[in-house]
């Protein structure tokens, strides 16, 4: 079988990627509320000395699933991140609370390094959670 040359226009080929963006540091991202209640959690299981399987057992939960919620893999319910506060011998409000604290912390990191002025986040100055 031979292939002819015609005299047909081609086909636009459109790319599936963008187009590499240009040299320079990459825009700082938003930390994600998973990864810092995850951090939260594996650094007060470490804090305790426990171990992934300690604390899985005692909140009644799965050793893989707990590691890939302190790892910021999975969205925890608050169920889950009820049960695990307990395990830890904390309350679900103190684990947001020290997120917030966290988030708090890399917020403003974020905005000092882009040159923005810094606001209170809410009307007191503080982001307000609730549990």
């Amino acid at each position: 079988m031979t292939i002819r040359a015609t005299n047909q226009p081609r086909a636009h080929v459109i790319p599936l990627r963008p187009f590499p963006a240009a040299p320079g540091p990459a825009p700082a991202r938003e930390p994600l509320w998973r990864d810092l209640v995850g951090d939260v959690l594996r650094r007060e299981r470490l804090s305790q000395e426990r171990t992934l399987k300690d604390v899985a057992d005692a909140a009644r939960i799965s050793m893989a699933y707990l590691s890939e919620v302190e790892r910021g893999r999975k969205e925890a319910s608050s169920e889950v991140l009820a049960a695990a506060a307990r395990a830890l011998g904390l309350s679900l409000a103190d684990v947001l609370a020290l997120a917030q604290g966290e988030l708090i912390r890399l917020s403003g990191a974020r905005s000092r390094s882009a040159g923005r002025h810094e606001r209170p986040a809410g009307p007191l100055g503080t982001v307000r959670l609730a549990a």
